[in-house]
């Protein structure tokens, strides 16, 4: 089986709610749908106080290229727009929509027919898939459409599909895999007409036996030309962009680089199931498959929710919040962020909730660095986690800097692996954010 070359960990997988059949939760009574949910400039209301609204109706509009349009997820009357607290632990522009039925935009297709045949341009394909305002759901959230778009002078050779789900305790993209085969395939097929080319690799971790089978078996059922599957090792983390190109077809990005450099583009699987339904049936980003887990939760499992649903009634359907939570973690325990609520709004990034037991939330005591050097062997970036962390802690930016602390991808092996319990990570992303507000500064 193929893996990445560099570095990685292994942790616990914890897949509590893997084979949970995915479950549609209740509207909201209000739903909450922040205008910067994702990577890149903010979206601009298009609404007032008052409006009333439909599901599928456009509400922000894109802001820029690097940015992304923002639908109402509810049909009722906009209730005000101010600023909310969201999973990152700031405020941001929402608009708030007091629900009231639940009618949607008459062009949207909601039949569970699979369409096939796409008849649309490359570009129109891109034009759709912008105005449906698709953005990456694996975490990262980047514009979809911008991806679709390489730089002149850069053309795109194979798409890679990142259906490995390393982050342990999620199964929200492994249960959508095993429910949508056929349409996140057309999906697939829909990116390499965009990017007009003729090959496509799926990647997918050995710990997803039924996924691997039933796709293999999908594609030649559906008769797909050009998509492969590739097994992949199961190791963290597999499903960074530039360790999956490096696993999928033994090629490396450069520092600072992007996947297009090397020819890939890489999408997340419940990004091109959601390319499907924006190109196929005319439906906007409006939900996604969240998963609700941890060890002391009663009933784990996969939840189909409207954006702006908040997190609470999404929790509720899964027995509500353990009563020995220590932390509760937006996205899973190596990426994911600390929340302080569950009064947030579920964002077009939210791929779970995990409730963690006071024992696994308490924090060793910090010790010396005994120069172990497993944070070094654990890093996928080949970077040196202890240097990054001590150029962090006596601001030292220019050493940082030039020791590539903006090439790490705050995957959390080094602070998982070390045996002093330092907390690595979070001095390298207090670092790498005041390095790249340096080089911003400096470039303007």
């Amino acid at each position: 089986m193929k893996t990445f070359k560099i570095g990685g960990v292994h942790p616990e997988e914890n897949k509590f709610s893997a084979g949970k059949t995915i479950i549609t939760t209740p509207l909201p009574k209000q739903a909450i749908i922040p205008v910067a949910a994702y990577l890149g400039a903010p979206s601009v209301p298009i609404v007032a106080k008052g409006d009333m609204v439909k599901v599928g109706q456009l509400i922000g509009q894109s802001g820029g290229f690097i940015s992304s349009n923002v639908h109402s997820s509810v049909s009722g009357k906009v209730a005000k727009i101010e600023d909310s607290l969201d999973a990152s632990g700031y405020k941001r522009s929402s608009i708030f929509i007091d629900v009231d039925g639940d009618e949607w935009l008459e062009n949207i297709d909601r039949s569970p027919e699979l369409v096939r045949e796409c008849h649309l341009s490359p570009e129109e394909i891109i034009k759709k898939i912008a105005d449906a305002g698709i953005v990456g759901l694996g975490g990262a959230t980047f514009p979809a459409h911008v991806k679709l778009s390489p730089p002149p002078g850069k053309t795109a050779e194979v798409l890679i599909i990142n259906a490995v789900e390393c982050e342990p305790y999620l199964t929200c993209d492994h249960e959508l895999m095993l429910e949508k085969p056929n349409e996140i395939l057309v999906g697939v097929t829909i990116l390499m007409k965009a990017l007009k080319i003729n090959r496509a690799i799926i990647g997918i971790e050995n710990n997803k036996k039924d996924a691997i089978e039933l796709f293999k078996k999908q594609i030649k059922s559906l008769n797909i030309q050009g998509v492969e599957i590739v097994d992949l090792k199961v190791q963290y983390p597999q499903g960074g962009e530039k360790q999956l190109i490096d696993a999928a077809i033994g090629r490396q990005v450069p520092s600072g680089a992007l996947p297009i450099e090397v020819g890939a583009v890489v999408m997340n699987v419940a990004t091109t199931f959601a390319v499907y339904e924006a190109v196929q049936k005319n439906k906007p980003l409006i939900d996604r498959v969240v998963t609700i887990t941890g060890k002391s939760v009663k009933t784990p499992g996969n939840f189909l929710v409207r954006l702006g649903t908040p997190l609470a009634n999404v929790v509720e359907q899964a027995g509500r919040m353990p009563e020995d939570t220590g932390k509760i973690v937006a996205g899973g325990p190596m990426m994911g962020r600390a929340v302080v609520s569950l009064d947030i709004p579920t964002a077009k990034g939210s791929a779970g909730v995990l409730f963690m037991t006071e024992k696994e939330a308490h924090r060793m005591q910090i010790r010396n660095c005994i120069r172990c050097a497993k944070c070094v062997n654990g890093c996928p970036m080949g970077l040196n986690p202890t240097e990054l962390m001590n150029f962090t802690e006596y601001e030292v930016w220019d050493k940082a800097e030039k020791c590539a602390i903006t090439d790490c991808i705050e995957c959390g092996s080094c602070s998982y692996i070390c045996p002093a319990y330092r907390p690595l990570l979070d001095y390298i992303r207090l670092g790498k954010g005041k390095v790249m507000t340096i080089i911003r500064g400096r470039n303007k």
